[in-house]
C-alpha cells in the first residue's frame, strides 16, 4: 500500500525554543545522557504497550518480544534508538514533541540562571528527556506508528524554531528515533563507546536492549573470514534486562540505585535517599522508595497527578499510582511491585480494595522512618531536604492523624535561640532547652522571619529568655493549629488570647501587673472610648517591655498570616476585632495618661493603635489619615 505523503511543517511552542537552547548550551558537560534518556522513553513505550495489550493481545501484532534496539551507521554520522512499544499518533506526536504542556513551565524558565551547572540540575526536575538528543545532533528524525494503527508519522527537526511532520509507510509497530551526528560529536557512531554507555546508565532497564555483535577481528585464514563476513551479526544484549527492584539489594550498587532512580523520574540529579523492600506475606510486595534532592516544578499543584509507578506481577500499570502514598509525601518517587492485586487493575479497583489501605499505611511509614534515619545520620542532606519540601511536610499533620507526632519530630524552625531565618531546629531542639516550670511550647507567626522575630510579642519572652518558635511559612498558623500541642505539651501563640506564663511569672510580678492594672483603669477606658468599635478590648500589656502598644486577637481568633492567605486566595475572612494592649512604662502611654486635651488624646491613641496594627503586620483602612495625624503630633512636640 502506497501512502500518499503530506509534508506539514509547523512551530515549536515558545517555551520548547527557548528550553531546546538551554538544553544544547547548559547539558554540553554530561552530553552521554541523551542515550539513556531515549531508551528509558523507550523501555516506558514497552512498558505501556504490555498493559493495553492485556485488555487487547492483538496490539501485539503477532510479536510480543519486547525490546530496544540500538544501532549506529559510522559512515552516515547516525545513532539510531528503536523500539517495537506501543507508538505514537499524529497527535500524540505534535502534543509530545512539540509543546510542553506543564504547570509551571513558566516559572521554570524565569529560574533559569545561566549557570550551566544550576540550569542543567533544573532542567532535570522539569523531566523533558527527549529534547536532550539535540545535544549531540544537528538534526533528530523520529519515525513511529501506534499498535494497532496502519499510518505512520515522520517527525524531524533541526532542534530551532519548527518541526515537521508527514505521513510515512512503518511495516513494524513502535518508534524509531535517528540521531544526526554534530561533527564533533561523530565519536558516539561507535559500537563500543555506545554499550560502554548502556552499561553505565541504562543496565537496569527490564526489557532487553540490544545491538548487533560487532564484527570479529581477521583470523588470517582467508576462507574462513570470507564465510565469516557472509553470516548476518546476532544481537547481543547489552544491559541485565531484569527489572532491578526485583534482584537482592545486596547484588545492586549505590551506583546503580541512583541511575534507576534518574530513569524513573528523569531528573538529571541524584536522590538525597532511597529504601529497598520485600514484603511476603499477609501481602505480598515489593518497593523502592526514593527522596529526590531537588523539588519538580508542578509540587506545589495539589491537582496535577504524582505517585508511584506501579507493577503488578512485573506487568506495568500505571505511572502515578496516586493511592500508595497520602498527598503530603507527593514528591517521593519510586516503583511498587505488588502480587497482591489482579492484572486488569483498574483506578476504581485501586479506590476500593482494603489491601491498598494497608501497603499505604506501610509505605508511609517507611518513608517516614527514611526522613528520620537521614535527619538522625546526616544533618546537613536533612537540611537540603527540608529546604526542598518542609513546606509540603507541614501539611502531612492535618492529613494524616495516625502520623502526626511522628511527622512533628521531623518539622524544622526558626527561633529566638538561633534568631535566624534557616529553618533548623526540631520541636525536640525546642523541648529539651525548656526553662525550668515551663509547660507550653511559645511561637509567633508572620509574613517573613524579620517581621515575626521583631514583632512586640517577644518582649517579655526575651526578658525572661523564653525561647519561641519563628514561623514565617504560609503554611505554619494552619499547621499550628492541627498539631495542638507537642510530646503533651500545648503550642501557644504569643500574640493571641492573654498572656499566661504560669509558673514563669513569680507571684511578686503577678501582684504588681493587677495593682498596675488597677491604677491604669480610667487611662484604659479612655482609650477604649476613643477607639471605639475598632477594638473587642483595652487592656493593660503583660507582654510588652519596649513597645508602647500591640494588637492580640482572641486565643481561637484567625491570626494575621492566615487571613493573608485567605484574602490572597479570594476567600472571605471574618471581621476581628483585637484587644489593644498598652504597655503602662512607656513614655509615649505616660504622655497619653497625662493628656487633657481631648483631641490630641484621641489623635496619640489612634496612632498608637496604628502603629500597633501595621506591627502586627496588619493594614491601615485611611493610611493618608494615619499620616496627617502622625505629623500633626510631630508638629507638635516640634513646637
Amino acid at each position: 500500500m502506497t501512502v500518499e505523503t503530506k509534508k506539514e511543517t509547523l512551530g515549536f511552542q515558545t517555551e520548547v525554543k527557548q528550553l531546546l537552547h538551554l538544553m544544547i548550551h547548559s547539558l554540553y558537560s554530561n552530553k552521554e545522557i541523551f542515550l539513556r534518556e531515549l531508551i528509558s522513553n523507550a523501555s516506558d513505550a514497552a512498558d505501556k504497550l504490555r498493559f493495553e495489550a492485556l485488555s487487547n493481545a492483538d496490539l501485539y501484532e503477532g510479536d510480543s518480544d519486547l525490546k530496544v534496539r540500538v544501532s549506529y551507521d559510522k559512515e552516515a554520522k547516525t545513532v539510531t534508538i528503536s523500539d517495537n512499544g506501543i507508538g505514537m499518533t499524529r497527535e500524540e506526536v505534535i502534543e509530545n514533541l512539540g509543546t510542553i504542556a506543564k504547570s509551571g513551565t513558566a516559572h521554570f524558565l524565569k529560574s533559569l540562571t545561566g549557570d550551566q551547572q544550576k540550569d542543567a540540575q533544573l532542567i532535570g526536575q522539569f523531566g523533558v528527556g527527549f529534547y536532550s538528543a539535540f545535544i549531540v545532533a544537528d538534526k533528530v528524525t523520529l519515525t513511529t506508528r501506534r499498535a494497532g494503527d496502519q499510518a505512520a508519522v515522520c517527525w524531524e527537526s533541526e532542534g530551532e524554531g519548527e518541526f515537521t511532520i508527514e505521513e510515512v509507510e512503518k511495516a513494524a509497530r513502535g518508534t524509531e528515533v535517528t540521531l544526526h551526528l554534530k561533527p564533533e560529536e561523530t565519536d558516539f557512531a561507535d559500537g563500543y563507546r555506545l554499550r560502554s554507555v548502556i552499561r553505565k546508565y541504562s543496565d537496569h532497564i527490564a526489557i532487553p536492549v540490544v545491538m548487533k555483535e560487532e564484527a570479529a577481528a581477521p583470523t588470517g585464514d582467508e576462507e574462513k573470514d570470507q564465510e565469516k563476513a557472509k553470516e548476518e551479526p546476532k544481537d547481543e544484549v547489552i544491559n541485565t534486562a531484569k527489572a532491578m527492584w526485583t534482584r537482592p539489594r545486596t547484588e545492586i550498587s549505590d551506583e546503580e540505585y541512583k541511575e534507576f532512580y534518574k530513569h524513573i523520574s528523569h531528573d538529571f540529579g541524584e536522590p538525597l535517599a532511597w529504601s529497598h523492600n520485600k514484603v511476603e506475606g499477609k501481602l505480598d510486595y515489593t518497593s523502592l522508595l526514593y527522596i529526590p534532592t531537588n523539588p519538580p516544578f508542578d509540587m506545589w499543584n495539589r491537582e496535577v497527578q504524582h505517585g508511584l509507578k506501579l507493577y503488578v506481577q512485573r506487568v506495568y500499570i500505571m505511572d502515578e499510582a496516586e493511592q500508595f502514598l497520602p498527598l503530603y509525601l507527593r514528591f517521593v518517587k519510586g516503583v511498587l511491585d505488588t502480587n497482591d492485586l489482579p492484572l486488569n487493575v483498574s483506578r476504581e479497583i485501586l479506590q476500593k480494595d482494603s489491601k491498598i489501605d494497608s501497603i499505604r499505611s506501610a509505605l508511609t511509614k517507611r518513608v517516614l522512618d527514611m526522613l528520620e534515619k537521614l535527619a538522625k545520620k546526616d544533618a546537613e542532606k536533612y537540611a537540603t531536604f527540608w529546604k526542598a519540601f518542609g513546606q509540603v511536610l507541614k501539611e502531612g499533620p492535618a492529613e494524616d492523624f495516625t502520623n502526626r507526632e511522628k511527622i512533628a519530630k521531623l518539622l524544622r524552625f526558626s527561633t529566638t535561640h538561633t534568631n535566624k531565618a534557616e529553618q533548623d531546629q526540631s520541636l525536640e531542639d525546642y523541648v529539651s532547652r525548656m526553662k525550668e516550670g515551663q509547660d507550653k511550647i511559645y511561637f509567633i507567626t508572620g509574613e517573613s522571619f524579620n517581621a515575626a522575630s521583631n514583632s512586640p510579642h517577644l518582649e517579655v519572652f526575651r526578658k525572661k529568655g523564653l525561647e519561641v518558635l519563628i514561623l514565617h511559612d504560609r503554611i505554619d498558623e494552619w499547621l499550628m493549629q492541627q498539631l495542638g500541642e507537642f510530646d503533651g505539651k500545648q503550642l501557644v501563640d504569643v500574640a493571641k488570647g492573654e498572656l499566661d506564663l504560669g509558673k514563669l511569672d513569680t507571684e511578686e510580678e503577678k501582684k504588681v501587673h493587677e495593682e498596675v492594672a488597677k491604677e491604669k483603669a480610667d487611662l484604659v477606658e479612655k482609650v477604649k472610648e476613643a477607639l471605639g468599635d475598632k477594638v473587642a478590648e483595652v487592656r493593660i500589656s503583660h507582654r510588652l517591655t519596649d513597645s508602647p502598644a500591640c494588637l492580640v486577637v482572641g486565643q481561637y481568633d484567625m491570626g494575621a498570616q492566615m487571613r493573608r492567605v485567605l484574602e490572597a486566595a479570594g476567600q472571605a475572612v471574618p471581621e476581628i476585632k483585637p484587644t489593644f494592649e498598652i504597655n503602662p512604662d512607656h513614655p509615649l502611654v505616660e504622655k497619653l495618661h497625662n493628656e487633657a486635651d481631648v483631641d490630641r488624646f484621641n489623635d496619640l491613641t489612634e496612632v498608637l493603635f496604628d502603629q500597633a496594627n501595621l506591627a502586627a503586620g496588619g493594614h491601615l483602612d485611611d493610611p493618608a489619615q494615619y499620616v496627617h495625624k502622625l505629623n500633626k503630633l510631630l508638629l507638635e512636640l516640634s513646637n
